[in-house]
């Protein structure tokens, strides 16, 4: 029975399939990693203060807390799930609802579950606030974001015939 030729180099394949499965797993560690640069980016935003996000036109990131600072209160968190985080602001005037969503697809599935129950809401990216309608102007005006009015199933209200 005639024998297989060894590697002459057995060394440089052993460190050819080290370096491949480096290089293999690299892209993959360098994009779960989180970076100086977002750390640097979210701590500004939430130093943002109030006055600051109609005049320089800043939309509200996509945090509970930090949204919650930039409307005048401190939230307590009632929902701490993967598919979304909700907290619950009392203040003297109101009392709200944020919401936020890892992505906006979660928000819309949020929305179109909601309208059913109908309503307005103030939406921007990845965040939802719930308050009286009347309420949700002053938000706007410190948080950016769209009012939305969502309709409602149901009977609509009938004139009376008397």
């Amino acid at each position: 029975m005639p024998q297989q030729p060894r590697a002459q180099y057995p060394g440089r394949l052993m460190r050819g399939a080290t370096l491949a499965a480096t290089l293999a797993i690299a892209p993959l560690t360098a994009a779960c990693s989180g970076g100086d640069g977002d750390a640097g980016t979210e701590r500004k935003q939430s130093k943002v203060a109030v006055s600051d996000a109609p005049a320089n036109g800043v939309v509200a990131p996509a945090k509970v807390e930090v949204i919650a600072r930039l409307t005048g209160c401190k939230p307590k968190i009632r929902i701490n799930a993967a598919e979304l985080r909700q907290g619950v602001c009392h203040t003297k005037e109101v009392d709200y609802l944020i919401t936020t969503f890892p992505s906006d697809e979660l928000k819309e599935t949020w929305l179109d579950s909601a309208s059913g129950y109908g309503g307005k809401y103030l939406v921007g990216t990845e965040w939802i606030v719930s308050a009286q309608p009347q309420m949700l102007a002053g938000f706007q005006d410190r948080l950016g974001g769209t009012i939305r009015q969502l309709r409602g199933f149901g009977p609509a209200a009938q004139p009376s015939a008397s």
